[in-house]
């Protein structure tokens, strides 16, 4: 039996395109505006959201991968200083669900500038470097993938900003700041909390005006600052502890949160990296470092600090220069979802006195 075809002439032809080519052109404009347009929730309701994350992987992959050093100078460096020759995204995401974790928290731009996002404000980004690649928008799709929240960390200050000097100030640049955090909050979907560095500098824009900036894009999103004028919605705790959220105590070096009422839940942080000399600590360090890290018993005992006391706790890992988590990380963290998902009793000399010995300084 001979099927019956239609034809359609030129002129409606077109006309059926345009029209295809509108409708998927407001669906992605609603999508991209979706979280701006979003109300903000109860207090209550977003503190327990976050509270509900308990663990997460914070990913340090930047200029300092390839330093060997915390800091690394942005000056006579451009994007192909960052010599990464792999990004497995999805591998960071299957550690972080196997370790029982429940979101990522991602360094987007650490001081020295270069950005892991498609930016159009600077040409020190990671598409112009040899990846080629928008590591953000591909952790975006591996953490839908495996069901995880995504958060993001941010320095403020940066030493490509009018007046900055390496190690000393991030200089100012309001309006470049204000069209980072744009981009950021309105192309990669709902990001959880941002963790902006104040260690040098709040970048020409105070903390208020930041959080204010914020809550344009996205007013479920909650800043946090990890020193300097407090702000913001959750408290970060760098190197920090499990505590009560108004026990400063487990703040670390946010000594400055102490008498500040804004907050609605709290963090802390500390690498997987355990102490040594040399190298790098939140990033990967070097390769004589690649058998060092933290005791699954340390991480899964802070783990239950954070839950008692209804923080959430994000533990740093670097990727390598292939961009892959360690092996050793992956199978301490794989030991650590083992001890949570089996609701494991730790033995009595994992009190905390026995493991001040891992306490990062």
């Amino acid at each position: 039996m001979l099927q019956r075809i239609a034809y359609i002439n030129t002129s409606d032809m077109k006309n059926i395109i345009m029209l295809v080519v509108s409708i998927f052109t407001l669906a992605a404009s609603t999508n991209s505006t979706a979280q701006s347009n979003a109300e903000r929730t109860d207090n209550n309701i977003r503190a327990q959201q976050i509270k509900d994350m308990k663990f997460g992987m914070f990913i340090c992959w930047s200029f300092s991968t390839f330093s060997g050093k915390e800091w690394t100078p942005t000056e006579g460096k451009d994007a192909s200083y960052f010599k990464a020759t792999g990004c497995d995204t999805d591998q960071w995401c299957k550690v972080a669900k196997d370790a029982g974790m429940g979101y990522i928290l991602f360094l987007t731009k650490h001081h020295d500038g270069f950005c892991l996002w498609d930016t159009k404000t600077t040409e020190k980004k990671v598409t112009n470097s040899p990846i080629g690649i928008d590591v953000l928008k591909k952790l975006r799709k591996s953490c839908d993938k495996y069901g995880l929240k995504l958060a993001i960390y941010f320095s403020e200050g940066d030493w490509t900003f009018p007046g900055a000097e390496f190690s000393k100030s991030g200089g100012k640049n309001p309006e470049i700041k204000k069209a980072q955090l744009k981009e950021l909050l309105t192309n990669y979907g709902p990001i959880e909390y941002i963790w902006f560095d104040h260690a040098q500098g709040d970048g020409g824009l105070s903390h208020e005006e930041t959080d204010k900036w914020v809550a344009q894009f996205q007013p479920n999103c909650l800043p946090g600052y990890n020193h300097g004028t407090p702000a913001g919605g959750i408290r970060l705790g760098e190197l920090g502890k499990p505590s009560a959220i108004d026990d400063i105590s487990g703040a670390g070096y946010n000594k400055d949160a102490a008498g500040y009422n804004g907050y609605i839940a709290a963090e802390f942080t500390y690498p997987i990296l355990s102490p040594h000399e040399g190298g790098a600590m939140w990033f990967y360090s070097l390769p004589e470092h690649d058998n060092l890290c933290l005791p699954a018993e340390k991480i899964y005992h802070d783990y239950l600090g954070a839950v008692k006391f209804g923080n959430i706790f994000s533990l740093d890992v670097g990727p390598d220069y292939a961009g892959r988590i360690r092996e050793i990380d992956a199978k301490t963290l794989k030991k650590v979802g083992e001890y949570i998902s089996t609701n494991y009793k730790l033995p009595e000399d994992w009190s905390e006195e026995s493991i001040k010995q891992y306490k990062i300084k």
